[in-house]
């Protein structure tokens, strides 16, 4: 098994934080993505205190962002996730990653200004900059796929994350490379080579294309290797532009959510090992 593989909490979404991280530790899986909502349930202290005895590496912490409305309430949500995020990665075993993921946020209801929204995801990261620098935390944009526009995610590219992410220091504003909502993405190879240059690559995170879409479009995803990316050819764009972080498995399917998590854990090894080719 590859040492990088990171088990996403979205993977076994319906499993609490204690549960996540045994699953995890039971099929050998070495790190994990984590999710602030089971990380809340029982408190950043003792979630802290939970990762630090699990012996796991924090591969990212979702999310922060939802920034287009341009609220107050959101910047101070986001400034509590950049020290939550700190204090996991902390906790977490060496090589753990202070990443906090950032969903950009759709459109308010009523506007239609699409280029305005993008406009505010950038004005209101440059409000973060400050404090995730003072924390030693990595932003990361998430370019979302385009039928998420509306209403999560108006940064729909690599492209357009990273014209967003080159106005800040790469050491503190990078982008997510999530194979679900880029791999259809025009010219891919090149964006994932640029992101390189500047090491703004913060997090790697892999699920598939799988068909007929079901009707909630949000849990389309499938194992690596189920659906109809080219995950292999992306794999090696992303480690030839020199990522050598964890590659998170992060799956929003309601069957894994309704599957016992260790299996579920044991069937992304099994996905990764056979599909991605990860070096060590």
């Amino acid at each position: 098994m590859s040492a990088r593989i990171s088990l996403n909490q979205a993977t076994i979404r319906y499993a609490d934080l204690a549960t996540a991280l045994h699953a995890a530790r039971t099929v050998g899986i070495p790190a994990i993505g984590l999710w602030r909502e089971p990380v809340a349930a029982v408190g950043i202290r003792t979630a802290a205190a939970w990762v630090a005895e699990s012996g796991l590496r924090v591969s990212s912490l979702c999310r922060g962002g939802f920034f287009t409305d341009s609220s107050t309430t959101a910047l101070a949500d986001n400034r509590r996730a950049i020290e939550e995020t700190a204090t996991l990665a902390a906790a977490g075993a060496p090589g753990s990653a202070p990443v906090l993921v950032l969903v950009p946020g759709g459109l308010p209801n009523g506007d239609r200004d699409l280029a305005g929204a993008r406009c505010r995801v950038r004005d209101m990261i440059a409000e973060l900059v400050e404090d995730a620098a003072a924390a030693g935390v990595i932003l990361a944009i998430e370019p979302m796929h385009p039928m998420y526009a509306a209403d999560r995610g108006v940064v729909s590219t690599l492209a357009q994350a990273l014209e967003v992410a080159e106005q800040f220091p790469p050491e503190v504003v990078g982008v997510v490379v999530d194979t679900f909502h880029i791999w259809w993405e025009p010219g891919l190879e090149a964006q994932i080579a640029r992101a390189g240059r500047d090491g703004r690559i913060a997090s790697y995170q892999v699920s598939d294309w799988v068909t007929p879409l079901p009707s909630d479009v949000l849990l389309a995803r499938g194992m690596p290797g189920e659906g109809h990316i080219d995950l292999p050819a992306i794999t090696r764009a992303v480690e030839n532009a020199g990522y050598r972080g964890d590659v998170e498995v992060e799956i929003f399917n309601r069957e894994f959510w309704e599957t016992e998590p260790v299996s579920v854990a044991e069937r992304t090894v099994k996905a990764v090992n056979a599909t991605l080719g990860l070096g060590t």
